[in-house]
């Protein structure tokens, strides 16, 4: 128990420092309220964080949900009238839940789940490049390859060698420095003090101490530095929705489209998150599914926005070294204090000294090492990992991972068009050449152009033999194939045919 807890303490006050800018850059991009992304960052943290059985995933406002926030806010005209949606889609998440619906997390393909890691990998880095010279025009939470201001992920990257600011160059630099020594150096044996919560002191140090003082040109200005809005208690916090407009057939179609895209961005987040776990620890999905369930219908009611599982915060969580669900909880802790308490504390820490942290945390999660691994797997396994990775850089996360979900399913569909079975030559008793056509254990549907492409070219006069003695399971399709051989085909081309183990009669 104190081990976790010399981890998990830690952990969690880097998890909160990181997704404390986030929630306000998510809520900016959705066109919500600032102080409706912290609302929404607590409650991912404390309610679904008790209710999750994963140790290692962390929800709040996801990048991904914000287009289609800003688009269901301007569709119903009135925030308080989108909170209904917001909490009506919780409900929906929670019976999906019950029902077991999150089961369609097992059937995602290991080359998708990698490729969406890798992806945010990358878009981390590029996004966080311009917060890492002090180029901050667009909010941190927004994460979409074409962006609000008009420009996309590409041409602001250009522009960031016309703001430099140096005093942010300068803290991102030592703090990525620091960060890859760490191991090297005594202070590694610190477990309450990790690398990343060291570059976080090292920042506000360096420049409300130093440049302020000393070097007044590399001064940081307060817009380049966290920036909480100010609070009078928790009740200034709180948006109630109005239930009146419960009744609008609009409010029931967003609130169906949040629970479809929300359940479906966190059930793919919790997958990759714990592919990243080192213990490779499994969470429930349909669990998952009622405690997102309950978070957003507790985010709706109390003012706040969609959220879900995200892999930003889950990934920053696992290389922080959380070993238990209490980091996630006390990050939402931390957060509610935080900006009840501690904001004007908060708003001296360089968002470049976050970019640093996300930076790292995007290199770890696209490593060279990993195209290597794919590739070495085989184009099957690697083309969809690379269509994955550029589908979601390109467009956005859910839409990526459609992309690359389809191209996985062709290689899948085409990998089980090849020979299912085995086809192989005997020798009767009265010396006879037999060709043997012997099915595997389940044969589905998707074996039906390989069978019915090998049946249909066996030769004239050929004795065979379709050897189904292992099968306990053959697909109606293939069962009206194998009609249709022995009854057309094998006559007319003179084919002597026996079926052995077929369990019914064709």
């Amino acid at each position: 128990m104190l081990k976790s807890l010399q981890k998990d303490i830690p952990a969690s006050i880097v998890v909160f420092l990181v997704a404390l800018p986030l929630c306000l850059g998510i809520a900016l991009a959705s066109g919500a309220p600032l102080l409706s992304g912290l609302i929404t960052g607590i409650i991912g943290g404390i309610v679904v964080g008790i209710i999750s059985g994963s140790p290692t995933s962390v929800s709040g406002p996801a990048a991904g949900l914000s287009a289609v926030v800003l688009s269901s806010i301007a569709q119903l005209q009135q925030f308080e009238i989108f909170l209904v949606a917001v909490m009506l889609s919780g409900i929906f998440q929670f019976i999906g839940g019950i029902l077991k619906a999150g089961i369609i997390a097992n059937y995602i393909p290991s080359n998708v789940i990698k490729g969406l890691l890798a992806a945010i990998g990358i878009i981390l880095i590029l996004k966080q490049i311009p917060h890492a010279v002090g180029f901050d025009r667009d909010a941190e939470g927004e994460f979409s390859f074409f962006q609000p201001d008009g420009a996309n992920t590409f041409s602001e990257l250009l522009n960031v060698f016309s703001y430099f600011t140096w005093g942010a160059v300068l803290i991102s630099v030592f703090s990525i420095l620091i960060m890859i020594l760490w191991d090297k150096t005594p202070l590694k044996k610190i477990y309450f003090f990790p690398s990343s919560l060291f570059v976080v002191f090292f920042g506000v140090l360096l420049n409300s101490l130093v440049f302020k003082n000393y070097f007044p040109a590399l001064y940081i200005e307060p817009s380049h530095l966290v920036n909480i809005p100010p609070i009078d208690g928790v009740s200034s916090m709180i948006t109630f929705p109005l239930f009146s407009a419960i009744g609008q057939y609009q409010v029931w179609v967003v609130a169906f489209t949040l629970a479809l895209i929300a359940s479906l961005e966190t059930l793919l987040n919790l997958e990759a998150v714990e592919n990243l776990d080192p213990h490779k620890r499994q969470a429930s999905p349909n669990r998952e599914l009622v405690a997102q369930g309950a978070g957003n219908f507790l985010s709706g009611l109390l003012g706040g926005i969609p959220l879900t599982s995200v892999i930003v915060r889950g990934s920053v969580n696992v290389q922080a070294g959380a070993e238990t669900k209490l980091s996630a909880i006390l990050h939402g802790v931390l957060l509610l204090v935080s900006v009840l308490f501690f904001s004007q504390w908060l708003n001296l820490i360089p968002l470049a000294s976050l970019a640093a942290i996300l930076l790292i945390t995007g290199y770890k999660l696209a490593k060279i090492s990993l195209f290597r691994e794919m590739y070495r797997k085989g184009y099957d396994q690697f083309i969809p990992f690379v269509v994955t990775i550029l589908a979601i850089i390109f467009t956005d996360l859910l839409v990526g991972i459609l992309i690359g979900l389809s191209v996985s399913i062709f290689f899948i569909l085409k990998s089980n068009y090849k020979n299912p079975f085995l086809l192989h030559k005997e020798k009767s008793a009265e010396g006879k050449e037999l060709l043997v056509v012997e099915l595997p254990n389940q044969v589905s549907f998707l074996n039906k152009a390989a069978i019915k492409e090998t049946l249909w070219d066996l030769p004239e006069n050929s004795n065979v033999i379709i050897d189904a003695s292992y099968s306990n399971y053959i697909d109606n399709d293939v069962m009206e194939v194998l009609q249709d051989y022995q009854n057309t085909i094998a006559p007319e081309k003179n084919i002597s045919l026996e079926v052995r183990g077929l369990k019914v009669r064709l």
